[in-house]
């Protein structure tokens, strides 16, 4: 009887034997804000076109919506802030839109401008265009804002592995895309590198053509408590929007979770922090301020600009606390990638 039972609360996914809401709450952030450069935008016009979800997904739109912002604020350049419409079918429109009223460098934020973005790079090869996330094409007035998401991937990854009292962690992608296939294959190959048994579970939210899994939390919420429930006690997202609805599962259930891009912590309320691991952070907003940087200073090279852990542009996030005790080995695994001793996989 005695193992029986044993065995029985070993097994539940609601039992003691799992890595539980530990962080604290309302700390200020530990991420280093954009900003404080110098450069002269007077006379200049920048724009950016979002993708959808919007600025307020709380993601890469909102990062590349802040550097925006925050080059406004310290170059005095005048700035423009597009969002499209539901489905996107309007991004060459808006871009076409801001290439027309004298805006002199226009970023898409987001590899689905590719096509939109080499139409109207063609017709307009006296303005400067910036694209996020491609680097499928190049032309002599784009440059192509790239990041190593699999870096970042791989450190939460570890971190995820290290914190698991389960051996179950698990991963939710938006969209079944190469892009997010890279978190994917940077989070499996980092918490294997700490446990080569542990179990990874995957889900994607939806299937291209259909994108509609980076806008809607709901759809992360039968995922998440499938995960939870399943023997996960941490789930990462790359799911953008879609992505906000993992937070309240995870406090609800009492287990953890990892954001993506931004510093998440900052972005949830109090009973939500608890639960917050670490955050995968992709720099857009540095990307963005940066290259409006060298845009005024006249420095703006074309072709593949890629951020990556080295630069700054990837990192991880310490809010709340969760990490105090491992921190130490995750700063070894990143020192490793930097020099080049850990070859992380950009494919699963």
């Amino acid at each position: 009887m005695v193992l029986v039972i044993g065995a029985t609360a070993c097994g539940d996914s609601g039992g003691s034997d799992a890595a539980t809401c530990q962080g604290k709450t309302g700390q200020p952030s530990s991420t280093k804000a954009v900003g404080g450069e110098t450069a002269d935008g007077a006379g200049k016009k920048v724009g950016i076109v979002l993708d959808i979800g919007g600025k307020n997904d709380k993601s890469f739109n909102q990062a590349a919506a802040a550097g925006l912002a925050q080059a406004q604020k310290d170059f005095g350049v005048q700035t423009k802030l597009l969002e499209p419409n539901k489905d996107g079918s309007n991004r060459e429109e808006l871009l076409r839109s801001l290439a027309d009223d004298g805006y002199q460098y226009i970023i898409g934020n987001g590899f689905l401008f590719a096509d939109s973005l080499k139409k109207v790079a063609a017709d307009y090869p006296d303005i400067s265009f910036g694209i996020t996330d491609d680097a499928s094409f190049t032309a002599p007035n784009v440059t192509s804002l790239v990041f190593t998401e699999e870096q970042g991937s791989y450190l939460v990854g570890a971190a995820a592995a290290l914190t698991s009292k389960t051996g179950t962690i698990g991963f939710v992608g938006g969209v079944t895309t190469d892009l997010i296939k890279k978190f994917e294959a940077g989070y499996v190959a980092g918490a294997k590198a700490v446990n080569k048994d542990i179990d990874v579970k995957i889900k994607y939210i939806s299937n291209p053509p259909d994108f509609s899994g980076f806008t809607d939390p709901a759809s992360m919420k039968p995922i998440a408590e499938g995960m939870y429930e399943g023997d996960a006690d941490v789930v990462y997202h790359a799911a953008g929007l879609s992505g906000t609805g993992l937070f309240p599962v995870a406090a609800k259930q009492d287990r953890l979770a990892i954001g993506v891009d931004s510093d998440q912590y900052q972005q949830v309320p109090a009973a939500q922090q608890k639960c917050m691991l670490t955050s995968m952070l992709k720099r857009v907003d540095i990307a963005v301020y940066g290259s409006i940087k060298d845009f005024l200073d006249g420095n703006l090279k074309t072709g593949e600009r890629r951020l990556d852990l080295k630069s700054g542009g990837i990192d991880f996030s310490t809010d709340g606390g969760q990490l105090d005790g491992i921190k130490d080995k995750l700063d070894d695994y990143k020192q490793k990638i930097i020099s080049g001793e850990i070859k992380v996989p950009t494919k699963p």
